[in-house]
């Protein structure tokens, strides 16, 4: 960031997943559908939500939001993916990768964070239900929110501030399906100790703050549970809470894998894909996990998809 990256590579060639031609157009095919279900499975989330009138409550608030970050997610890595697979390597700048490089780790982080504050939520809905218009009025929300997409701000501004401060004047290809840092760091002919140290610093304090804040949440809804007399509400509690905790599991799993672990311990082959399963499948998932087993979800489905006959 300070103007001192006299770079003579300007360019970078994406070597894609794969460069098998029959290969390639088998896997367009596939992760076109893949895209299309991201963009359609959560947009149909948004609109639901808007919709219905019984969602509109601090936590699908949160889920909107999630929604709208899975397919900005998604959305900044599958474009240039879906082109490698019509043209072999595709080729973008050094602005090209610095953009797409925020985009992933903005949205990516702002995801860590939502999540926490969805836990955040069901622990104030569970465990004190009568304050729970005060703690989670439309101004904490707010807050909220935008305190989520400021620290994936913050973050993507740290990844792309140590990308802007690397040179690159030798090898310039990517061996990877997007501009991630760790490829683009192994390119670089700088000394890169402290642009190494420093992302995984950022991303590995966001895990930890944001998964102790889950954790913490989720241990004092589970006491309040246990002490729960009624089935019912226990069930309700459980259901409530168990498609976050699928959504919670499965995308820290793989990002504390690719952003906090050591680079030595893992090959760029399974790099590749793990970052596949949190860029592409997990925004494919999560339409699924929060639909399928929430009640008031399918509810809300039901109801929508009843007027529209009613009125067709």
């Amino acid at each position: 960031m300070t103007g001192k990256n006299y770079s003579t590579v300007t360019e970078f060639f994406i070597l894609g997943l794969t460069d098998d031609p029959t290969l390639c157009v088998f896997l367009f095919v596939v992760f076109l559908g893949i895209y299309i279900i991201i963009l359609l499975g959560n947009l149909s989330i948004i609109v639901l939500i808007q919709k219905s009138s019984q969602l509109h409550t601090p936590m699908y608030l949160f889920l909107s939001h999630l929604a709208f970050v899975d397919m900005g997610f998604s959305s900044s890595v599958m474009p240039v993916m879906l082109m490698n697979f019509l043209g072999g390597i595709s080729s973008i700048s050094l602005q090209g990768c610095v953009v797409q490089l925020f985009s992933v780790v903005m949205f990516g982080t702002t995801e860590c964070f939502l999540l926490a504050v969805m836990a955040y939520d069901r622990y104030v809905a569970i465990c004190s239900p009568l304050l729970y218009s005060t703690h989670m009025s439309t101004r904490v929300c707010t807050l909220l929110v935008i305190t989520s997409y400021m620290g994936g701000c913050v973050n993507g501004w740290t990844f792309t501030g140590c990308l802007l401060n690397l040179s690159f004047c030798g090898p310039n290809k990517i061996n990877h399906f997007f501009c991630d840092y760790s490829p683009l760091l192994k390119l670089s002919c700088s000394h890169v100790t402290l642009f190494e140290i420093l992302p995984s610093f950022s991303s590995g304090s966001i895990i930890v703050i944001t998964v102790l804040s889950i954790t913490i949440s989720y241990v004092y809804i589970l006491f309040s549970v246990l002490k729960m007399r009624s089935t019912e509400g226990r069930s309700k509690a459980f259901s409530t809470c168990s498609s976050h905790l699928t959504a919670v599991t499965l995308y820290f799993g793989t990002i504390t894998f690719i952003y906090v672990m050591p680079k030595s311990i893992y090959s760029t082959d399974q790099n590749k894909v793990v970052s596949l399963f949190y860029t592409v499948m997990i925004p494919m998932l999560n339409p699924l996990i929060y639909s399928l087993r929430n009640k008031e979800v399918k509810r809300a489905m039901k109801k929508l998809i009843g007027t529209k006959h009613l009125f067709s």
